[in-house]
């Protein structure tokens, strides 16, 4: 495969971009629509937050990118997912083992699932630099140390021959992180990398994750539910519900500035944010199971503005930013210097002539 680097992808051409992605699951009962027609793109250097609850589709986006969707699972046509300019979708699963690491790196939540008990931390970094780099024998292990070293594990030269069982939670996930580094990847993709840790750890590895992104112009994807994480860390912010990307803004007029009711509960309900309520601020009820067809709003159920349009029609991102075009939202009180009736026929004109595959269309 012949994987376009960075001096020629084209001036100004993002280093990740994510056009209608749809990943749906073919259950005997159902088609589970898990992402359905996102759309997002990230640039060298940049960090993006996916932000959401449990069952958005934080994941299984990650998961599509690195080519790591299982039966009975499937990206659809008219999906594109291009890296450096080159579309992934389609490509062979041995061609997507040459990107994996080289080009796209990926951290999950639990370092344990990355780390294989019964090999000693060096050797799997090793093996990533075998398999990526082609270094062997000694080079190779001072290789291994050093990337302990760039992650800030003291006295790596020891631990390089040590069990990931003898590391601490952080430590194991630092060891995961000079893994991923060990490729030289472009793009690190980190789904919740810091949910298990406790909260001094998790803003060690932050900032740990912005000192590598500064030396090596690294551009991060990183998956949270966490509001504030996404506050320290992100350029910009896609917030995702059940399949769907609902808010995109830069992070700063993100939290001056929600638009989406959905994002406004996750902003309410960051601990800290109403000193002196005895109780933690909710967003009632539960991200839905997308099973059918978006043809109304699926946070309508939940959402204290809802109104009987909402049951009706399907909202599309539209443009809500007071001085940034780079700011949208998926729902009908917008645009706001429209009527009401005339933000729900524009919703549903854009909807009518929007270009979607039927997840089940040509499925047995």
């Amino acid at each position: 495969m012949s994987m376009q680097t960075t001096e020629t992808r084209a001036a100004n051409e993002p280093v990740l971009q994510v056009e209608n992605l749809q990943t749906a699951f073919f259950t005997d009962k159902e088609v589970i629509r898990a992402v359905d027609g996102i759309s997002f793109d990230i640039d060298e250097g940049e960090t993006v937050g996916i932000v959401g609850e449990s069952g958005s589709g934080k994941s299984v986006t990650a998961r599509s990118i690195m080519g790591l969707v299982d039966s009975p699972g499937r990206i659809l046509d008219g999906s594109s997912i291009k890296f450096n300019g080159e579309e992934l979708v389609g490509k062979s699963e041995r061609d997507y083992r040459k990107l994996r690491g080289s080009g796209i790196a990926m951290i999950f939540q639990d370092p344990l699932t990355s780390l294989n008990p019964v090999y000693t931390v060096g050797n799997q970094i090793k093996e990533a630099l075998r398999l990526h780099q082609g270094l062997t024998g000694q080079a190779a292990t001072q290789k291994a140390i050093e990337l302990l070293e760039d992650v800030s594990i003291p006295d790596a030269r020891r631990r390089v021959s040590e069990y990931p069982h003898q590391f601490s939670g952080g430590m194991r996930q630092r060891a995961v992180i000079a893994m991923a580094l060990a490729c030289d990847p472009e793009l690190l993709i980190c789904d919740e990398p810091t949910t298990a840790l406790d909260v001094t750890i998790q803003a060690q590895i932050l900032e740990l994750l912005q000192d590598i992104q500064d030396e090596r112009g690294l551009s991060i994807m990183f998956i949270t539910h966490d509001m504030g994480v996404i506050a320290e860390i992100a350029d910009r912010v896609n917030v995702m519900y059940a399949g769907e990307m609902i808010e995109k803004a830069p992070v700063r007029e993100l939290f001056d500035n929600p638009k989406h009711p959905y994002t406004e509960g996750l902003l309410q309900s960051i601990p800290g944010m109403h000193p002196g309520e005895e109780r933690l601020r909710t967003i009632e009820g539960d991200v839905p199971t997308p099973n059918e067809p978006a043809e109304y709003c699926r946070f309508a159920p939940r959402c204290p503005k809802a109104f009987d349009a909402c049951d009706a029609v399907h909202p599309v991102n539209v443009n809500v930013g007071r001085e940034s075009t780079e700011h949208t939202a998926a729902c009908l009180l917008y645009p706001e210097d429209m009527s009401r009736e005339d933000a729900v026929e524009t919703h549903r004109a854009r909807d009518a002539t929007a270009e979607l595959t039927d997840p089940t269309e040509g499925d047995e």
